[in-house]
């Protein structure tokens, strides 16, 4: 019997059997497992990852830590010893205020496809509601 595609088949024992097609093929001297194609999603449904937002976001995080674990002592010091603006280190910051679903939008690129990073850094409100009607 041949196989085309992936199936699942249980057993009357209840073991579950699960069929995925794979091939094997050397590449560079090592062999290498080769998964079946998936067929791509369709472009309107194809999420975007804004990556100049989500770096950002990272180094807020990082920079979030350093100040809670007491690794620098307030921004003026933590601007010093990282050797970046202030300004910049602060308007970055302050994307840690934004309301998690937002910043998990952000991450699954699923954020608005106009958002950019300079809206988030411009100012926005603390209040979590604001936040997602604003961004959305």
């Amino acid at each position: 019997m041949s196989r085309t595609g992936t199936e699942v088949s249980i057993s009357a024992d209840g073991a579950v059997e699960v069929f995925v097609p794979l091939a094997f093929r050397r590449i560079g001297g090592r062999k290498r497992v080769i998964a079946p194609a998936v067929p791509e999603q369709p472009a309107s449904s194809a999420r975007q990852l804004n990556m100049p937002i989500i770096r950002a976001l990272a180094r807020a995080r990082r920079w979030q830590r350093l100040l809670e674990d007491g690794t620098y002592v307030n921004i003026l010091e933590l601007s010093k010893k990282e050797k970046i603006n202030k300004s910049y280190v602060s308007r970055t910051l302050r994307l840690m205020l934004l309301a998690p679903d937002i910043i998990e939008a952000i991450l699954d690129g699923r954020q608005p496809p106009t958002l950019q990073l300079n809206d988030l850094e411009g100012g926005h409100p603390v209040e979590w509601e604001l936040q997602r009607r604003m961004f959305r």
